[in-house]
């Protein structure tokens, strides 16, 4: 059974950064891309960036470039999303997804999700 628990949320002020964490089980995770997709409150779900197996080539939104970073661990079957210069439009609720998506965020029904984690950002 696939499993993707998703931590790391919490409150920060703009500016501020936060790592958000997702450990996944019950698959082969080094051969899979994994997706961090977020939504925030009453909008649609937003497509922030993927990395690949390897962890080498990562992509991103245009609104988090620069400011966001994907990282993954093969060895501790974790993949990471770094957030840097928080803005107060980044509180959302913060989804790691099994997958290639690119640049579209997939439903629910696509492939496996975790619980999310909440990101607030306000001062």
């Amino acid at each position: 059974e696939v499993q993707l628990v998703e931590s790391g949320g919490g409150l920060a002020q703009p500016g501020g950064s936060l790592t958000l964490s997702c450990a996944a089980s019950g698959f082969t995770f080094a051969s899979i891309s994994m997706t961090w997709v977020r939504q925030a409150p009453g909008k649609a779900l937003e497509w922030v960036g993927v990395i690949n197996p390897h962890g080498d080539r990562t992509s991103y939104a245009d609104s988090v470039q620069g400011r966001f970073t994907i990282s993954r661990d093969n060895y501790q079957n974790t993949v990471y999303l770094q957030l840097n210069s928080l803005k107060t439009e980044d509180t959302a609720m913060y989804y790691c997804v099994k997958g290639y998506f690119y640049n579209y965020a997939p439903s629910k029904a696509e492939g496996d999700w975790g619980q999310g984690t909440q990101v607030t950002v306000s001062s």
